[in-house]
Parts: C-alpha cells; structure tokens; sequence
C-alpha cells in the first residue's frame, strides 16, 4: 500500500506550484514501483485540501496557472492510467482542487466533519484537476451545474447522497475505517481490478459494441491470471482466496 499525503497543514493543504510537483513526483514513484495493491490519498491537519493557493496567485495569476495546472493535470492523468485501486480519506475542507482530487480516485471515504464546495465560482474562476469531467459523470449534468455554477458548500452525509462519496464515518474512525477499506483492497485480485477501474473509466467513449469487445478482451486476460485460478478454486472449495495480484 502506498499513502500519499498532501502536507502544507498551515494552509489547509492548498495546492501550489512547489506540492504540485511532489504530488507529481510521488505519483510517478508510485506508478514506477513494483507490488504496490492500493493508493491512498489524504491530507495532513485540520483538512484533505482547502483547493488553491489563492496567495500564490495575487501576482502574475496566468503565468502561475500555466505552470501549475499542466502538472496538476498530469497527476490526474497518472492516477487514472494506475494499475491499483485509488482511495480519496476525506476530512474537513475539501475544496476546489480538493473536490478534483477526490473525484478523481476510485473510492472516496468522508468523515463526517468533511465540507465540500467545488469553490471556482466563487473566485470567478471555473474548474480544473478533472472536476467538469468527472462531476457530470457522477452526479448527472443538470445537478454538476448547480454545484459548479453556485459553488453551495455540502455536508458529508449529502455528498454520500451525491454519490461523491461511498461512505461517511465518524470523525475519529475516519484512520480506521480507511486502513480497513484499503486492506480489503489489497488483499483483493488487484489484476482484475485494475481491469475494472479501466473498463468503468473508458466506458462512456465506447459504443456498446467496443465496450462488449474490452469486456471481452479483459476476461479472457484475467482468465490467464493466478488470481482467477486462485478465485475459481476458492470459490468452489468454499473457503476465502487468497490473491497475489498475478
């Protein structure tokens, strides 16, 4: 497993351009190293991400938004192209950018003190890091525009209406109940994961056909895995697989 922590607690973790390129870096190791079964990313402090930098942006604001987003965006596109299941561990402000990163991981688990405001309009900006992709897909495209267009905050247990959110936990369990998520992750077929979190992810641009044509191309490459011989044995023997991602 790896953690990837977001870590400028004075700020509520606001992405400028210096986190922007650990995120990136620390994503590259983590795409490049062998054995890894789960990503979670998390925030240090009071907060997952309170978005932007907006201090960092007073002065020459579109020479440092050229230089920031394209490698925001690249960390977008790292953490989509992963072979290992993504989990978002949400608490307190998470904001603009903070909203983006969330969205972009597979599973996302909230505590139940999470804020969410998807906060461009607010500071007559409009979104990025992924969110007008990923938010219509999610919630439908009537209801991303309410909640990019007013910039409304929403509380924890309305975002796991939304579905932005699989589950909400009490605050102090927020450790526990990820560490248990990501362990039945990892003990997981982590090979057929990878499979499902790519055919989910490109399925809107397939036509059906095309997407009948990965299915089957994905299950006749998980059928040559370990992991499947493993699940097919476990199931007919009754009793738990055990998986090792190969």
């Amino acid at each position: 497993m790896a953690r990837l922590t977001f870590n400028r607690p004075a700020v509520l973790n606001a992405l400028d351009g210096a986190m922007a390129s650990a995120w990136q870096a620390a994503l590259q190791t983590v795409r490049d190293t062998a054995g890894l079964r789960v990503l979670v990313m998390r925030g240090a402090g009071r907060a997952f991400m309170a978005g932007g930098d907006l201090g960092a942006l007073q002065q020459d604001p579109v020479a440092k938004v050229q230089a920031l987003l394209p490698v925001a965006h690249d960390c977008v596109r790292i953490i989509t192209d992963l072979q290992i299941p993504v989990v978002a561990s949400l608490h307190g402000a998470v904001a603009g950018a903070g909203v983006s990163i969330a969205l972009a991981a597979d599973l996302a688990i909230a505590a139940e003190n999470t804020q969410f405001t998807l906060a461009y309009a607010r500071i007559g900006a409009s979104p990025d890091v992924g969110a007008t992709w990923h938010l219509p897909q999610v919630v439908g495209l009537r209801k991303a525009m309410e909640i990019a267009m007013l910039a409304d905050t929403l509380d924890a247990q309305e975002a796991l209406r939304l579905s932005l959110v699989n589950r909400v936990v009490p605050t102090n369990a927020l450790e526990a109940e990820t560490d248990a998520l990501v362990q039945r992750l990892a003990n997981g077929p982590t090979a057929a994961y990878a499979k499902i979190r790519h055919l989910l992810r490109d399925a809107g641009q397939r036509s059906l056909s095309a997407q009948l044509d990965a299915e089957q191309a994905a299950f006749e490459a998980s059928a040559a895995t370990e992991d499947f011989q493993e699940g097919v044995a476990a199931f007919l023997g009754k009793r738990p697989a055990k998986y090792t991602g190969r």
